[in-house]
């Protein structure tokens, strides 16, 4: 099992930035791929962001290239999403999951993130 807990979510007017991090525990030994994805008011949610075990490898959704950025830490069991230049679009709670064969496995409980134009 393990569990995923997603922080820094919030309010910020657009064009602003937040980082949002998760900080997982239990068995991370286990080396888990990783990914963020979000879920806007009635509408089905979304792969954003995921990153191999290794950090090598990352990839992204059209929608948010170029301006979102994962990256992790796993001396910290710790995957992180830096956004940039958010748009009022990007208003959603964003998740966190550990991804087998880059299906979620396991999946945080949330942050909200709002962009206020």
């Amino acid at each position: 099992q393990v569990q995923l807990v997603e922080s820094g979510g919030g309010l910020v007017q657009a064009g602003g930035s937040l980082r949002l991090s998760c900080a997982a525990s239990g068995r991370t030994s286990s080396g888990y791929a990783m990914g963020w994805f979000r879920q806007a008011p009635g509408k089905e949610r979304e792969s954003v962001a995921a990153i191999t075990w290794s950090g090598k490898s990352t990839s992204y959704s059209n929608s948010v290239k170029g301006r979102f950025t994962i990256s992790r830490d796993n001396a910290k069991n710790t995957v992180y999403l830096q956004m940039n230049s958010l748009k009022p679009e990007d208003t959603a709670v964003y998740y966190c999951a550990a991804l087998v064969a880059n299906t979620p496995r396991y999946w945080g409980q949330g942050t909200q993130v709002t962009v206020s134009s």
